[in-house]
């Protein structure tokens, strides 16, 4: 017999892709008694690994491979700074006992918080000496301490070496041989058995399983190629790895150590030793510090009861202002709190909601806005009255049971979202209270989908960017749907759910049949595709344990992190019993935080500002709904929603919550229905009589989970416990446990008096709307943010587009939508300004917005706050003390920390127009720049040598006192300059590109966007093409982009014909004139164009104007030197050749009379901006012009 010690999964990210369920198969196959584990530096995969093999039969052992650091003064594994990395001494250890499973997480841990080198981990032989206990040594073969002795010749120093590790295990260290086909293995082999005889030790023979079998060598060496970065091919790349690495047969490996019996005999033995029991599936929770109640000392569970009574007085309260109305309530929701109570006592979960409690209420008194609820736990009652949810469950009518279901005991778990920019402050006070060593957060295990799979293996086989970039966009890429590059089984399993790209895209099947090189490009990305790739942190799950984390798990900390995380992911920490608790970052909620700082700033009357106390019936908040301006409004946002709120106008919030919920796949096809029916439009009808009361506020149309349970408990006497185990049966669509619940409902609702056709009516209706009902408790929640954010946007409009502006400081994509958006409410912006601009957005009046110098590109946080404080009195330099405006370029270079604000800084600044109040002429500044530098510089250096550069002058730029001027440039015409402009905010800002042309192509273009109604007959528009891109449409390419007049913006297409026609024309800031259909658009709501024709403004003007009309007054123009410099352009059509050119008329201007001659064909010539300024040059008083009419 023979039993694995060493293997490296997939989780030896960097060097093993053998899957665990494969290679538990193959030692069950091969009747291996035992399997261990042993990836390196970590046991990621532990957990998976031990609930696979204990699945199998097969008896798991846990361990890892470490790097070894300290054990002789001789080995000095970690090279001193600036020394050539040499390979590190690797042991390895397995887990005898449960003691022993601690020191192994607490070594790792270690490991990775405190030994990482050059972003390897170690352990230190000190720590590995105190925490031996309950763990087996093996040396490591070649690559041990003691292998890397012996194989240096220094057989005292192995010998040394090794009787220090078996001093340090007695009785539990193993040296290790392996024949594994690399030069090495031999030689140590030889040299290790006399030495073991010599020593008096045991000697185990294991292999060093890398990949599963032979043919898996080579995806095996793509990924090493993968994680350093070379080339397979490379013939000066370090192979560290064989093809003998694969997972061998027991009876590989006993003729591969027949000559060593003993050697095998040990891998049995020491899987013998090796017993770990672990407890999995048993949640264990940290104790709550329970504080004195009147000077009592209660227990848990009565703390529990005292505190939710006394929230649950506090929010009725609040709820009922009105005593009388306060007593008639009371009594049910004491009720439902009871019900609740004994539920989670029952349960044994009381501590659990005091602990989220706790840091809920230390974020919301610390200034960390927590969001109203999320998921199902908004259903509580009981959380309510603790302040973990801010939604009445009894008011919206949501249901507990959904959250916690006392006929299917399992951990209640709460999503909390906090402010994105606070939550690390709520997790650090959790550290506080718990300890350091109790909290940490979540590992996630990245892996390899189908795309990067072809991108990475075609790096690695050196083929070219373009080529593996293509190949991987074959593979069809849609939201929610996991596609595969493996092969189709023949036949396929029934239920197969699988996606093969090779069935989806024909083109990619054709090319694999075609192509050598893709077919092995495939092929090797096949073997990789799935496989576990990087370690990350998940993210809002935080643990919190009943004492130390490395009692339940190791933990992991990436190189450079300061934060630690757990080695297993969120399944494999709660198998082990830690707890986790969901801490989310909510951007929403940092923006409602800073719309409340400056509403609270501004009015000061507003200082008790709380969103809880503003009113949800407010007509105003609806009537945006309504009209679907919803941009920036949380959940609501999308064109389609905003369309779908035009048609539903919704007047409460519960419409809120059931479109919320409606808008997804699957249940979005209810939308009309129900929009009819809100409207009376259509009849509203019920399944049955008996569900009017729970069906009544959707319209009769079932929409949340909640009512599926509501109807299993109606009308077929289900309890709300057992309707939710009824609703988790019908997600999984078990015909078995679906049969077995028909019945049950049948006879449920036989005591109704329903008989069984009808209740089968209704139980299929519940089937087809469990599938894809949305969570009623979660949608309610959001549906409150979304409210909140909408009444914001209409009573503190200024505040609410700073406070989205800010957090969208670095987004100047979403910043250009926000500013349109802002405008159309009105908003007046106040442009950047060194002067009176911070970092933030500011509201400077109810309409009126100072822009954020944030916002300009190639600024960052440091550098704006610098030009604040150096505004403030508190600059650099020997001016920096001096408080007020910036007098000019050179004063502002002379008082800000040059160090903070460089000239990068500076030079978007003066483009985004932040320096106009000190000088109009941008060119000029950005042209003085450099030279404002070198006098700043200067003066400080003068400053330093005492006035030394007074008296010595400066070269001709003025005295070290007095600023030189500034550069003479001219200034940028309008197109430069918001060409400036939009380079350093991302948009235009001062003007529009349309400006300069808006005069004249109003005489032929007479139709606004702002004006477009829907029509069937094609007309002219003039715009600026905006956010082009072209996609893939059912018949070619289609170029989808925005056409903006000033007036109004609205969205365009054209076909792939016009695409190939005007590339030059289809650009973004480009103006074009277009021949269009207007559309409906079903999406926004509005209109959309369709493109039939497009033309530059040159050929409009052929195509448009009638002739040039050119004012002359005794000198006659050189006509014959335009045309020949701007010539007709000669155009070849489906119709033959095209002729684009303007003709010429001369208007003779005398004193007493005026005439005009028409000039013949060969003064024509082809109108561009440039021609047209050659004719105003020669023309009388300037007076060229196109005439139109």
């Amino acid at each position: 017999m023979f039993v694995h010690l060493r293997l490296h999964t997939e989780f030896s990210i960097v060097d093993g892709t053998t899957r665990i369920d494969d290679a538990v198969r193959l030692a069950a196959a091969d009747d291996q008694p035992a399997l261990a584990i042993t990836d390196l530096n970590n046991l990621f995969g532990g957990i998976k690994f031990y609930k696979a093999a204990r699945a199998a039969g097969v008896k798991p052992l846990l361990g890892a491979e470490v790097n070894l650091v300290g054990l002789t003064d001789e080995l000095q594994p970690v090279p001193p700074a600036g020394a050539p990395a040499a390979a590190p001494a690797r042991v390895l250890l397995l887990v005898q006992s449960h003691q022993g499973y601690l020191n192994l997480c607490e070594l790792l841990a270690r490991a990775w918080t405190q030994g990482v080198v050059r972003d390897q981990p170690f352990v230190q032989w000190a720590w590995l000496q105190s925490l031996a206990q309950g763990l087996i040594l093996l040396s490591g073969a070649a690559g041990g301490p003691v292998g890397q002795a012996l194989l240096a010749g220094d057989e005292a120093r192995a010998t040394a070496v090794a009787l220090r590790l078996a001093q340090a295990f007695p009785h539990r260290f193993y040296l290790e041989v392996q024949r594994a086909g690399r030069p090495d293995d031999e030689r140590h082999v030889q040299a290790v058995v006399p030495l073991a005889a010599r020593l008096g030790l045991p000697v185990v023979a294991t292999h060093p399983i890398q990949f599963l079998t032979a043919d898996d060598f080579e995806a095996h060496e793509a990924r090493v190629c993968i994680a350093e970065g070379e080339i397979l091919a490379n013939p000066k790349r370090v192979r560290r790895f064989t093809r003998e690495q694969y997972f061998k047969r027991s009876a590989e490996m006993q003729a591969l150590f027949a000559d060593l019996p003993s050697a095998l005999a040990n891998t049995v033995e020491i899987a013998r030793r090796c017993n770990l029991t672990l407890t999995l599936g048993k949640p264990r929770l940290p104790d709550f510090p329970i504080p004195l109640v009147d000077g009592r000392q209660l227990d848990t569970e009565a703390y529990f009861r005292h505190v939710a009574l006394q929230g649950l007085e506090e929010r009725l309260q609040h709820l009922y202002p009105d005593e009388a109305q306060r007593a008639e309530q009371r009594p049910r929701y004491l009720q439902r709190l009871a019900f609740e109570l004994d539920t989670i006592v029952k349960m044994g979960f009381p501590g659990y909601f005091l602990i989220v409690s706790d840091f809920i209420q230390w974020a919301k008194t610390h200034g960390c806005p927590v969001g109203p609820g999320r998921g199902s736990g908004a259903g509580s009652l009981v959380a309510y009255a603790l302040k973990i949810t801010d939604l009445d469950p009894l008011r919206y009518n949501l249901l507990f049971e959904r959250f916690l279901n006392p006929e299917r005991v399992s951990m209640p778990d709460f999503d909390i979202d906090f402010c994105q920019e606070n939550r690390d402050r709520v997790i650090d006070y959790v550290k506080d209270k718990y300890g350091k060593d109790a909290v940490s957060q979540i590992a996630t295990f990245g892996t390899m989908a189908a795309r990067a799979a072809i991108r990475d293996v075609g790096r690695v086989l050196d083929f070219a960017y373009g080529f593996c970039d293509g190949i991987s966009k074959l593979v069809p890429n849609k939201p929610g749907m996991s596609v595969t590059l493996q092969y189709p089984p023949n036949p396929k399993k029934e239920g197969d759910k699988n996606h093969y790209a090779i069935e989806m895209e024909p083109q990619l099947a054709e090319r694999i049949e075609r192509e050598e090189e893709v077919r092995q490009l495939i092929e090797l990305a096949q073997k990789l595709e799935g496989i576990t790739r990087n370690v990350g942190m998940h993210a809002g799950g935080v643990l919190i344990a009943p004492g130390k984390l490395t009692d339940f798990c190791p933990l992991y900390q990436q190189p450079g992190s300061t934060s630690a995380v757990s080695q297993y992911d969120k399944d494999d920490v709660e198998a082990v019993g830690l707890v986790k608790f969901d801490f989310l970052g909510l951007a929403t909620l940092t923006i409602l935080e800073l719309a409340k700082e400056f509403i609270v700033a501004r009015h000061p009357d507003q200082k008790d500002f709380a969103f809880e106390r503003i009113p949800l019936d407010d007509p105003a908040t609806y009537e945006l709904f309504q009209q679907g301006r919803t941009e920036a409004v949380f959940q609501f946002e999308s064109r389609g929603m905003q369309g779908m709120l035009r048609d539903a106008k919704p007047t409460r919030l519960e419409d809120l919550i059931a479109l919320n919920a409606l808008y997804r796949p699957g249940p979005m096809d209810l939308i009309p229905s129900f929009v009819a029916r809100k409207h009376g439009r259509e009849p509203v009808e019920y399944p049955h009589p008996l569900l009017e009361p729970v069906l009544a506020e959707t319209y009769g149309i079932m929409v949340y989970q909640e009512q599926v349970m509501q109807v299993a408990q109606v009308l077929g006497g289900y309890s709300l416990g057992g309707a939710d185990l009824l609703r988790r049966a019908m997600g999984k669509k078990k015909p078995e446990e679906m049969a077995k619940h028909r019945a049950i409902f049948r006879e449920g609702a036989a005591k109704n008096g329903i008989d069984q056709a009808k209740a089968d009516e209704v139980f299929d209706l519940m089937e087809k709307f469990a599938g894809y009902g949305f969570n009623k408790s979660h949608a309610a929640a959001y549906s409150l943010l979304a409210y909140h954010t909408a009444w914001l946007k209409v009573h503190h409009t200024a505040e609410f587009f700073c406070a989205n502006m800010t957090i969208e400081l670095d987004d100047t994509d979403k910043l250009k939508v926000l500013v349109e958006d802002a405008l159309g409410f009105g908003i007046r912006f106040e442009g950047p300004d060194i002067n009176r601009g911070t970092y933030r957005f500011e509201p400077i009046g109810d309409r009126d917005i100072r822009y954020g110098l944030g916002a300009v590109k190639g600024t960052g946080q440091q550098a704006i706050e610098a030009i604040v404080a150096a505004r403030e009195g508190r600059g650099a330099g020997p001016n920096g003390h001096v408080a007020g405006p910036f007098a000019s370029l050179y004063d502002f270079c002379a008082r800000v920390d040059r160090s903070r604000v460089n000239k990068r800084t500076v030079e978007a600044l003066i483009k985004a127009g932040a320096f106009d109040s000190l000088h109009r002429n941008r060119a000029a500044l950005l042209a003085s720049l450099d030279r404002a530098f070198e006098w700043a510089a200067a003066q400080e250096a003068n400053a330093q040598q005492g006035g030394l550069f007074d008296a010595l002058g400066d070269g001709g730029h003025g005295s070290a006192a007095e600023p030189p001027p500034l550069v003479e440039a001219l200034p940028w015409g309008v197109k430069e300059r918001l060409a400036h402009e939009k380079a350093a905010l991302g948009f235009y800002f001062s003007g529009h590109l349309f400006d300069e042309v808006e005069a004249e192509v109003r005489r032929f273009v007479k139709v606004r966007l702002a004006d477009v109604v829907d029509s069937r007959e094609p007309f002219l528009v003039a715009a600026i093409v905006g956010d082009l891109r072209i996609v893939n449409g059912q018949r070619g390419k289609v170029a989808i982009f925005k056409l903006d007049d000033k007036t109004a913006v609205l969205e365009a297409t054209a076909d792939e014909g016009l695409i190939q026609a005007h590339r030059h024309l289809l650009k973004d800031d480009e103006l074009v004139i277009a021949q269009v259909l207007a559309q409906p658009d079903r999406f926004s709501g509005g209109l959309r164009l369709k493109v039939q024709q497009l033309w530059d403004l040159p050929t409009a003007r052929c195509r448009f104007g009638k002739y040039l009309r050119v004012a002359v007054n005794g000198q006659v123009p050189d006509i014959a030197a335009v045309v020949r410099d701007f010539p007709p352009r000669r155009e070849m059509t489906e119709h033959g050749e095209l002729l684009r050119a303007l003709p010429v008329r001369v208007a003779v201007w005398r004193a007493t009379a005026r005439c005009e001659l028409q000039l013949d064909e060969r003064a024509s010539f082809y109108p561009t901006d440039a021609a047209l300024a050659r004719w105003m040059a020669q023309a009388h008083e300037q007076r060229a012009e196109i005439v139109y009419d």
